[in-house]
């Protein structure tokens, strides 16, 4: 039995994390170093919340199966990065079956593998692209984006193009609007459709 250590789980989202109401899976571990990182607590020692494994992580959410049912919706795995716990994903589907909407926000920067052995199982990719110029986004992130741009192409090239939704930040200090044109261009000549655009708020 597959365990993993996470930083949260918050149910009963709705039009954050997918699709219809949903449980935000929260796992701790990443392989960025933002900047400006919405969940710091993923990155450090201290911030694990507990550990949990498929079975017990089963019998906590599917209290909300009557929801995920009416309103197409289910799990969403996010973090950090979810793609780290792919062996835990894998288990979990077969411990909740087809029925629920299985969401994985993710940046794509880990190895292909990683996506590969998901493939069959995952319903909807919410990936954060922070920024196509590799410039930009290695000065942000601390590593390149190669990565993420060569594991996009595998999921468009594995049909997948119309199941991934895009998040391309404003980025104050980092990008700019031109920027964020180029990258949307850029994500729509390969296939994409679907973006979501915001501003960080920093302080």
């Amino acid at each position: 039995m597959k365990t993993a250590p996470l930083i949260g789980i918050s149910r009963h989202r709705l039009a954050t994390d997918g699709e219809g109401i949903t449980t935000l899976v929260a796992f701790h571990g990443c392989t960025l170093r933002c900047n400006y990182c919405l969940n710091s607590q993923s990155l450090r020692k201290e911030g694990i919340w507990k550990h949990y494994d498929t079975e017990t992580l089963y019998e906590e959410v599917r209290k909300d199966e009557l929801y995920f049912l009416a309103t197409n919706g289910g799990i969403t795995f996010g973090g950090g990065e979810p793609y780290l716990r792919s062996d835990f994903i894998l288990d979990f589907r077969e411990l909740c079956g087809p029925k629920w909407l299985l969401t994985l926000e993710t940046s794509l920067n880990v190895p292909t593998k990683n996506i590969e052995k998901l493939l069959p199982i995952v319903d909807h990719y919410i990936v954060d692209i922070k920024d196509m110029n590799d410039s930009i986004y290695k000065y942000y992130t601390g590593t390149s984006n190669k990565q993420v741009i060569n594991n996009l192409h595998y999921l468009i090239k594995c049909g997948k193009k119309d199941v991934i939704s895009v998040r391309i930040p404003l980025i104050p200090l980092y990008n700019n609007e031109e920027d964020l044109e180029r990258s949307i261009q850029q994500l729509k000549g390969m296939g994409l459709s679907r973006f979501d655009l915001f501003t960080y708020v920093t302080y």
